[in-house]
């Protein structure tokens, strides 16, 4: 199932979170700036990772189905190098539900903090107490303000994603028609990040009889997702096309066209996991999606927070570090590791995919 791109050392299938770590020091040796300090920490890339590590998966919500597959790669991976891994947060992605959760993370002094943040700022205060007392912080998936984690853990450039979905669903209707978009939250950092470039890539010439009139909002919730596209088609129910950025968006969407009069009339496309768009794809409703693999990504943010919690690195540009069998990484600017390039998925591949 693993899939390898030439975009990174040892590339990963794409489709389709990220990890924290600690640098060098030790618990409560952090100075008045935790990034700042973590950053300037000598790296030793020589040092071993070190047994016993403790991390924690913070998810955007606790039942999304692909941040489950995320963190339980990252638990198992941590089971390689000597570690242990655990799963926790809330049922909804709240702006602040994260809060809570990261409190009690601090208290019991886990090694590494591995969020994907439903807000880039809510967290910031209790991500950067935990900072402070040496605990290292890697957001994956859905990144922090630059200066409340040390890592970003990326599924693939962001300006991929956002460009390369409107490219597609422009080659699926002519571009020409008007479009939507369904994401998850009104505050989540990724979705906000590639809706800004579908919005620039949409702003060239060979858009220009495309409109996107609608940009919804299902907050990651399976019903609220069906009942927003129900929304879309009865409010434009000229409307040629929807892209959903999100796994759970683009699922409740192409439930809800593949039994109206809209299956075949309208195109979805977006980010989704092979096993949950498999039949959509296969009865007509849905052309094309995209995803990074979620397994991969929880793998290296594993390895890149055991790296970072051993010393390895700190999180400054051009460092480097071994994320098992997925070869060798390179930090880049602001902290940022990119898994890979995304992989479109249609009837004549998905079926050699399952996650």
């Amino acid at each position: 199932m693993m899939l390898r791109t030439a975009a990174t050392a040892a590339a990963a299938v794409s489709l389709a979170l990220a990890l924290t770590a600690c640098s060098g020091t030790t618990k409560d040796s952090v100075g008045k700036d935790p990034v700042k300090s973590g950053a300037t920490a000598k790296a030793d890339p020589d040092a071993p990772l070190k047994k016993g590590l403790k991390l924690a998966f913070l998810p955007k919500q606790i039942n999304n189905p692909y941040e489950k597959i995320v963190d339980d790669a990252g638990i198992a991976a941590a089971l390689e190098y000597g570690g242990t891994g655990k799963e926790v947060g809330p049922s909804d992605a709240g702006a602040s539900s994260q809060v809570s959760y990261i409190n009690t993370l601090i208290q019991q002094r886990q090694d590494a903090i591995l969020v994907a943040a439903n807000d880039p700022n809510a967290v910031c205060g209790p991500l950067k107490q935990a900072m402070k007392k040496g605990i290292k912080v890697v957001a994956y998936d859905s990144d922090t303000a630059k200066d409340c984690r040390q890592l970003f853990i990326n599924q693939a450039s962001s300006e991929q994603i956002g460009r390369s979905l409107v490219q597609h669903l422009g080659e699926q209707i002519g571009y020409r028609g008007k479009v939507a978009i369904l994401s998850a939250t009104q505050n989540a950092t990724n979705q906000n990040t590639w809706i800004g470039f579908m919005q620039d890539e949409l702003k060239l010439p060979k858009y220009k009889d495309m409109k996107l009139v609608k940009v919804a909002y299902g907050d990651d919730a399976d019903q609220k997702s069906f009942q927003q596209t129900q929304g879309l088609m009865q409010a434009y129910p000229d409307l040629k096309g929807i892209i959903s950025p999100t796994t759970v968006g683009i699922a409740a969407a192409a439930r809800y066209l593949s039994d109206s009069s809209y299956k075949g009339k309208v195109v979805l496309n977006g980010l989704g996991t092979p096993n949950q768009m498999r039949k959509y794809v296969k009865d007509g409703t849905v052309g094309q999606f995209s995803l990074w693999n979620p397994e991969e990504l929880g793998h290296l943010g594993s390895y890149a927070a055991a790296a970072l919690a051993s010393g390895q690195i700190t999180g400054a540009q051009g460092e480097k570090f071994k994320a098992g069998r997925l070869g060798e990484y390179t930090v880049g600017k602001d902290g940022e590791v990119i898994l890979g390039e995304p992989t479109v998925f249609d009837r004549k591949n998905i079926d050699k995919f399952n996650f």
